[in-house]
């Protein structure tokens, strides 16, 4: 088993300097809220490294196209989300309209914890 975390960003060193400027100046209307709660302008934030460091599970991060490469039964899925990976099923964690709800990251972090030993639920 292992988690999955989608944003809904593009990779690579230029897509990640337009998001960082976006999520200074119009934080808004960025559309990763997975992005504006787990890093800073340049790098991921130390406390969600530290917390996922803390799981009992792999990791493995997944940036909007490649995801859908990894995952194209999946595809249309709104991003960001998390997700749990167990035989080459994906369940979801929590969900892009989750993300509405969360505020900041320790509530994420908490998010995380009270579904993770459960059942994900299936989108």
């Amino acid at each position: 088993m292992r988690l999955v975390i989608v944003y809904n960003a593009n990779a690579g060193l230029l897509a990640g300097a337009m998001d960082s400027l976006h999520k200074l100046f119009v934080p808004a209307t960025y559309p990763c809220k997975l992005c504006a709660l787990t890093y800073g302008l340049l790098a991921m934030r130390r406390e969600w490294r530290a917390y996922l460091d803390g799981l009992a599970m792999e990791t493995r991060f997944h940036h909007r196209p490649d995801f859908r490469a990894a995952f194209p039964q999946a595809a249309d899925w709104p991003l960001p989300l998390i997700a749990v990976e167990q035989d080459g099923q994906l369940a979801v964690l929590i969900s892009a309209a989750d993300f509405a709800g969360i505020v900041d990251l320790p509530q994420l972090m908490a998010v995380v914890a009270q579904r993770l030993p459960g059942t994900a639920r299936l989108v």
